[in-house]
């Protein structure tokens, strides 16, 4: 990547506040179109706060950030238009077809009625759901849910998306699926993607860089591999980057809230 290549995410100081609690710090980070960027962390250390302020769901407290060039508060309808996002829970509907659910997204996008039947089906067969496109997503695999969802977020052709612990309650073989089709999406459609995980194996697999976060502050950035040379140990893997910069040991489940909404996830893709 140029030095001069203009960041398609950018924030400068980005902070949010609950009240006296901070859980956004001074955040800067840049990440350059096509690129896979990965915030870890335990949690609480802000990784879905920043991204639901970088999806305007969220005003920040102070700072500034821009996404494809658009500022995230001035310009928030224009980085809606410019984005896709795929939360942690659930977001499609167990009552409809996949069909059906991405024709609602691609009503809900404005994408022109004489393109929506052509757009939804080239999604469909990119994510290889073109089979299951007429079966309720209630019977779809916990797999098949999430490239669902990813092809919902996309269908738009967004310049970034925003990826929230998208493998979580996914059995080994259907996070591997995932991951390829996400994969995809950066190669074959440039998509910059931004995503958060627990996984340090989806980080190591996805990501070109990663930003270790910690009460709200980056603690370390760097590629995969420049981030386990830091540590001057050799065979240092990711989970020993984590627990020499964070100062804790990886752990999926630090709060009852957290485990309960991993938990019922991992129920409702199960």
């Amino acid at each position: 990547m140029s030095g001069d290549e203009t960041p398609m995410v950018k924030t400068q100081r980005l902070t949010r506040r609950f009240g006296t609690q901070m859980a956004v710090d001074e955040l800067t980070i840049a990440i350059q179109s096509g690129e896979t960027f990965g915030l870890l962390g335990p949690n609480g250390a802000g990784k879905t706060t920043t991204l639901k302020m970088l999806t305007t769901l969220l005003r920040p407290t102070s700072g500034t950030a821009h996404v494809a060039g658009f500022d995230i508060v001035r310009q928030a309808a224009d980085v809606r238009r410019v984005i896709g996002y795929v939360p942690q829970l659930i977001s499609a509907d167990g009552t409809l077809t996949g069909y059906e659910n991405l024709l609602i997204f691609a009503k809900l996008y404005d994408i022109p009625r004489a393109q929506r039947e052509q757009r939804v089906r080239d999604s469909l067969a990119f994510m290889d759901l073109t089979e299951a496109a007429d079966k309720m997503v209630r019977e779809y695999s916990g797999g098949m849910i999430r490239r669902l969802e990813i092809a919902q977020a996309v269908l738009h052709a967004p310049r970034v998306l925003f990826l929230d612990e998208p493998t979580v309650g996914l059995d080994p073989v259907a996070r591997h699926v995932v991951w390829r089709h996400i994969e995809q999406l950066r190669v074959t459609q440039r998509i910059t993607i931004l995503l958060t995980t627990h996984y340090m194996e989806e980080a190591e697999a996805l990501c070109q860089r990663l930003a270790f976060m910690h009460l709200g502050k980056i603690a370390a950035l760097g590629t995969p591999d420049e981030l386990k040379s830091s540590l001057g140990t050799d065979g240092a893997t990711l989970d020993d980057v984590f627990a020499h910069y964070t100062g804790t040991q990886l752990d999926t489940g630090a709060t009852y809230r957290e485990t309960f909404r991993t938990r019922r996830t991992a129920n409702r893709l199960g």
